[in-house]
């Protein structure tokens, strides 16, 4: 039997195909096309034993990246359309009609998060012009990462590498990496850079594998003089990225090219990492970036509202650093709110 509640479908009995299908639904509206394809297609719920759910899944790559990215998304889908699940596994299943145990990509990875972002992002090297040293506050906080990007501009390849970035989110790595992309190719215009996230690197590379490509992805990937990883964390578990990892590091250093890393924890904390991989990152520069203080979270808002090209109180972005002491995604999105309401107002809050 099955209860219509709101927008929500309730299961009081086990029919896994539609349930599935109805989750999947819920599940593609939160994500790009291109990522529900190459990780959700060729999924299934296999079966329910007492509130478990099997969930099949066509290699080691998608269980994995399920299991790692997706898994408390899965969980609290399923668990809003069927109350008596109390956990989620999953179970690599063939299938007769797919010669190779791999996802099919139909699309490149195209990311959809945030359309404005593509008038920014140049292509080649995906890198954001918007990241740069000019509006990077330095602090307590974060003053020994930004030393470390400083050498590394100064001599690419042969100080810190690795050089590996870690803290929480929403803490300005993403922005320190980046800003150390585009000051390198300002510096050195033949120098080739290119950022990108640990999913991008995957999901290449399954896509090469799927296609009988892999020599492509490797000379794509080690063309490069500076490559830049993003959320590495999401590495864990996953051992055929891993080695291929582990053998682009080795090209990178051999050649004396950079290699930089983000993480939201130190490598000796990723779920299990190799320990060829945390050996390779501990030779280069660890370094961690904190919460920021009072002083340099006014900094941030001051930088931030000269964006905005307004005037607001000093008394206001005061109140605002004192009041705000989470992320700096938090600091700037209280900032946003106010903006728009000066915006809205037309005068002087």
């Amino acid at each position: 039997m099955i209860l219509f509640i709101g927008q929500i479908v309730y299961y009081e009995t086990m029919n896994t195909k539609q349930l599935w299908e109805n989750c999947l639904v819920e599940i593609e509206t939160g994500m790009s096309k291109a990522n529900f394809s190459t990780w959700f297609k060729n999924t299934s719920i296999i079966r329910e034993d007492t509130g478990i759910i099997y969930i099949g899944v066509p290699n080691e790559f998608v269980r994995d990246w399920l299991m790692n990215k997706y898994h408390k998304l899965i969980t609290k889908t399923i668990a809003e359309a069927y109350e008596n699940m109390r956990a989620v596994e999953y179970l690599i299943t063939k299938t007769e009609n797919t010669k190779q145990e791999l996802p099919v990509i139909n699309e490149p990875y195209v990311n959809k998060e945030l359309p404005l972002k593509d008038l920014y992002i140049n292509p080649e090297d995906n890198l954001n012009p918007r990241y740069h040293f000019n509006s990077f506050i330095v602090g307590s906080f974060n003053e020994l990462a930004y030393a470390a990007a400083q050498a590394i501009i100064d001599s690419p390849g042969t100080k810190y590498n690795p050089f590996f970035v870690y803290g929480g989110t929403g803490l300005g790595k993403t922005h320190l990496i980046q800003a150390v992309g585009n000051k390198i190719k300002e510096k050195y215009p033949n120098k080739k850079a290119h950022y990108m996230t640990l999913e991008k690197f995957a999901t290449d590379f399954i896509s090469s594998l799927q296609s009988n490509k892999a020599n492509s992805f490797k000379e794509k990937y080690r063309k490069y003089d500076l490559l830049i990883i993003d959320d590495i964390q999401f590495i864990g578990k996953m051992e055929k990225i891993q080695e291929e990892l582990f053998h682009t590091f080795n090209t990178f250093y051999e050649n004396n090219k950079q290699i930089i890393f983000s993480s939201d924890k130190h490598p000796n904390y990723i779920p299990e990492l190799a320990d060829r991989l945390k050996s390779r990152f501990a030779a280069g520069m660890i370094v961690d970036i904190s919460p920021p203080e009072y002083e340099p979270r006014l900094a941030i808002l001051k930088v931030k509202l000269r964006e905005f090209n307004i005037d607001l109180d000093q008394e206001i972005l005061e109140y605002v650093a004192s009041s705000v002491d989470g992320n700096i995604r938090e600091l700037e999105g209280s900032l946003n709110i106010i903006v728009c309401q000066y915006r809205l107002k037309n005068r002087p809050l």
